[in-house]
């Protein structure tokens, strides 16, 4: 059943406009609804499958601890990224593509500890005691070096997956993904071609209020993950609780006493004072 809300929210946000008839991939042909005036239409109800689809799994993943690199530096996309992945507590990459970052992970790492010494010693206040225009230099690195990967400098480990506003754009990083054999959620509007994404969600990569919608489900959905996640380590700490709990029972259980009957407790008595009369 398709859900009306999302189609709706798709509509009124230009997600179903398309390239021009003559900019298109022939893949992408199973997603087109119809043209007009030259523009290719995108069919919607497919678009809400699909992103239902990638939201289930985006879930999933968030769900089991994985993380989701958020990437998108066209225009369009770099306050989206950046907002919600701010949001859903992920790595973001907004500006540049750095060339292996995937597939070179180590030296990307070396650099980001760089940063991270270098913002370190910024806090102690040791800059402050260095001459002016070396204390200078070294503020300009810091800031250049968090540009390059300030939205990625706590991720220690290769992502579970990444989402890409406009795989064409970030084709590097779509690359280096699918070398590495990371799945891949991503916008794929008419003139890209749908095969090689695990995830494809086809919708106007172009307009602004189509990329912050998907964006904000894909979001949404990791929260949620997340939330599972949390909610469920919560519950494994219970049946503990309650073991321990029935280990106190059952401990006390095994020093109770039962009270003497007073027929024994008289006859004993008797007997004591037959013992003890002369």
């Amino acid at each position: 059943m398709i859900e009306n809300a999302l189609l709706k929210q798709l509509l009124e946000a230009g997600a179903h406009f398309g390239h021009h008839t003559s900019y298109w991939h022939p893949k992408a042909k199973k997603y087109i609804f119809t043209q007009r005036n030259s523009i290719h239409i995108i069919d919607l109800e497919q678009t809400v499958a699909t992103l239902e689809k990638a939201c289930a799994f985006a879930q999933d993943l968030a769900a089991r601890g994985q993380s989701i690199l958020l990437v998108g530096t066209k225009k369009q996309a770099q306050q989206t990224i950046e907002e919600e992945a701010v949001r859903c507590g992920m790595n973001y990459v907004n500006q540049r593509w750095l060339g292996g970052m995937l597939t070179n992970f180590a030296v990307i790492q070396a650099r980001i500890d760089y940063l991270v010494r270098l913002e370190n010693r910024k806090d102690k206040g040791e800059l402050d005691r260095l001459p002016k225009k070396e204390r200078v230099k070294i503020e300009k690195q810091i800031s250049h070096l968090n540009t390059q990967m300030g939205g990625f400098k706590e991720m220690t480990t290769l992502p579970g997956a990444l989402f890409i506003a406009d795989p064409i754009k970030d084709k590097i990083a779509f690359t280096e993904a699918k070398k590495l054999g990371i799945p891949v959620i991503a916008i794929s509007d008419t003139n890209c071609n749908p095969d090689g994404i695990d995830y494809p969600i086809p919708a106007n990569d172009d307009a602004v209020k189509a990329i912050k919608l998907i964006c904000s489900k894909i979001a949404d959905a990791i929260v949620k993950g997340k939330t599972e996640a949390f909610s469920a380590e919560a519950g494994a700490a219970k049946p503990g609780a309650k073991a321990e709990r029935e280990e106190s029972v059952e401990i006390l259980g095994s020093y109770t006493f039962e009270p003497e009957k007073p027929g024994k407790s008289e006859a004993a008595k008797e007997s004591q004072g037959r013992i003890g009369s002369p």
